[in-house]
């Protein structure tokens, strides 16, 4: 019958409509109303009808407007389905729906969203715990549908009495459940396609979460509900052949015993026939892979008393997976920073100052001098002032020092030396050797001594 919808919901493709000869066989059409609800009428006036015309058929009371969906065999096939049996259930076609007929129409189904609204405020002050979830007007006006959806028994004869004195209308109450409910309203599954009940699915079985056990779903209540909040209806469709397909596995509980280890069933994929074990029975260790037939035949050795060297076919090679090699895992993530400071470190070095630089150049003359004096050498002279200082103090020039006699900022004379000491008092006798300034006399002068 085909599962693609076209342009209304519960559409039957008609795959007999090119055929010769197929509309005359039988006089049934089908009629469908708002959303998912379908009717059978005789054609008894032999109107040329096909899908997509809209008519006129008999309704209690009155009558209602409709869209052919179906003509032909193929309806014969849809009233068995729809387990319609008795005779008197199927009525007549008046007429090819005329101008006025559906300007009736619309104004009625310009009104079935306000008594909807209107209706649930009913509903909520007489206390009825129901919800009701949409209002069809027939298509004269004259009758009005309320789909409820209630957990219990309601008693609502007092509703439809209130209900009747504010719509001036006859009442129909119909208790759908969540899965027609949301085939009335419409919607797209988690698989990118439109829902079942939308399209064609009619009748509706119970679904339990047996059906996910065999099939081997995670029980997650978020993933295994449908938009009604139940169950999903497609959780039967493949149930019957997992349960089939299992039986040709081994049980669950069986343990496989090789020369190495013992393997504990780990996951198993039902249709392809695989499964895994592991060494380990809470983690996954050392997985290994085999067809039921393998898994079968050595559960057969291990009730003889034997074991073999692995689970594989060939018992004496395993097979080993290659695992892909990281060529960065050693590595590290500063690798190039240390290159660069090496780098910066040289280019500072290039840049030290001249007076840096004299100073290292002192210091390595301070070691060569030493590394002289260990071979009995003379060390050579540096510029340190160490030597300066040593050598005796009447043998230094005089005449090229400008700071000897300068007077300082405060008008005073210079007493420093070149190295920065303080120049000795003429009239103090320094330990050491004597100052060329001081007199050896105890500051006397040489003329006084000679008188």
């Amino acid at each position: 019958m085909g599962c693609g919808r076209q342009d209304r919901q519960l559409n039957t493709y008609d795959w007999l409509a090119d055929v010769p000869g197929n509309t005359e066989e039988t006089d049934l059409i089908e009629v469908q109303f708002k959303n998912t609800r379908k009717g059978y009428y005789h054609n008894v006036n032999n109107l040329e009808l096909k899908k997509g015309d809209i008519v006129a058929v008999e309704a209690s009371p009155g009558h209602d407007i409709g869209v052919v969906t179906l003509t032909g065999r193929l309806v014969n096939l849809q009233v068995k389905k729809a387990n319609i049996k008795s005779p008197d259930d199927i009525r007549r076609v008046y007429r090819i729906a005329k101008q006025v007929d559906l300007d009736k129409y619309e104004e009625a189904k310009g009104r079935e969203h306000g008594t909807m609204i209107q209706s649930r405020q009913i509903a909520k002050d007489l206390g009825l715990q129901m919800k009701i979830g949409d209002v069809e007007y027939q298509g004269d006006g004259n009758k009005a549908i309320f789909y409820y959806i209630a957990d219990e028994r309601v008693d609502f004869r007092q509703l439809i009495k209130v209900l009747a004195e504010t719509f001036h209308v006859r009442i129909e109450m119909k208790q759908i459940g969540a899965r027609q409910e949301a085939g009335r309203i419409g919607g797209t599954g988690p698989c990118g396609r439109e829902l079942c009940c939308t399209t064609w699915m009619k009748s509706f079985i119970s679904v339990s979460t047996n059906a996910a056990r065999f099939q081997d779903i995670s029980l997650n209540p978020q993933k295994l509900a449908g938009q009604c909040a139940k169950l999903k209806c497609c959780l039967n469709y493949e149930v019957d052949d997992y349960v089939e397909a299992s039986r040709k596995l081994p049980s669950r509980e069986v343990v496989l015993q090789t020369k190495d280890n013992d393997y504990f069933l780990f996951k198993t994929d039902i249709l392809a026939g695989m499964i895994t074990y592991s060494t380990d029975k809470n983690i996954p260790a050392n997985l290994e892979t085999i067809t039921a037939k393998r898994a079968k035949e050595i559960i057969e050795m291990n009730k003889r008393g034997e074991r073999p060297f692995s689970l594989q076919e060939n018992d004496r090679t395993k097979k080993v997976e290659k695992l892909p090699i990281d060529l960065l895992a050693q590595e590290s993530v500063t690798r190039f920073d240390k290159n660069k400071k090496k780098k910066n470190n040289k280019r500072n070095f290039n840049q030290e100052s001249p007076a840096a630089k004299d100073n290292s150049n002192g210091n390595n003359a301070n070691v060569k001098n030493e590394r002289e004096n260990v071979n009995g050498e003379q060390p050579a002279r540096t510029n340190n002032n160490q030597h300066r200082n040593n050598r005796p103090k009447g043998d230094r020039p005089r005449n090229n020092r400008p700071y000897d006699n300068q007077p300082n900022a405060n008008g005073r004379p210079n007493d420093r030396q070149p190295n920065g000491n303080r120049r000795p008092d003429n009239n103090r006798q320094q330990s050491g050797t004597p100052h060329n300034n001081a007199q050896p006399n105890g500051g006397k002068n040489q003329n006084d001594n000679q008188s």
